[in-house]
């Protein structure tokens, strides 16, 4: 379930905003930067994980540097909706995908795969997930180079 934000207190929005450029602040950095006491800083914190608007805390790894350049989007229809739930629990298991959306067009579901290069891709499609059952046809777009890509949630 997606916790509901709507409500969120300034302070909780200023202390979310300052994790995600600093997520390894001390909660005395963050209490100096919020006008509060480093306790009062790590209470409002474990309140939002408790709620699931903090999910957890992350180092973001250069994909290029330990191995991994080859960036692309998998789109992917199944033939029927009853192959779902084994599909999404096979990618699960499969560290390449970093991400699935189910998504409205003409494909069911969008995938962020990151591979060390186009054989390691076309091991991925070719003997792991196309060889799932259910699979109608996927659609593969290979990135050339990334604009912009970010782990920061507007806070607006």
């Amino acid at each position: 379930m997606i916790p509901k934000t709507d409500g969120i207190a300034a302070s909780d929005s200023k202390l979310l905003d300052l994790l995600m450029d600093r997520g390894r602040a001390t909660w005395a950095e963050l209490a100096e930067v919020l006008g509060l006491s480093a306790p009062a800083v790590a209470d409002k914190a474990r309140r939002l994980e408790e709620k699931g608007i903090i999910r957890g805390y992350a180092a973001i790894v250069n994909p290029a540097a330990v191995g991994y350049g080859l960036t692309a989007f998998v789109s992917v229809t199944l033939d029927r909706p009853q192959h779902r739930s084994k599909f999404i629990g096979t990618l699960t298991k499969m560290e390449e995908v970093l991400e699935c959306h189910h998504v409205a067009g003409d494909f069911d579901y969008l995938l962020k795969v990151r591979c060390r290069d186009t054989a390691d891709l076309d091991d991925l499609l070719s003997n792991r997930l196309k060889a799932l059952p259910g699979i109608a046809r996927t659609r593969t777009t290979i990135v050339l180079g990334t604009a912009k890509e970010s782990t920061r949630v507007p806070l607006r």
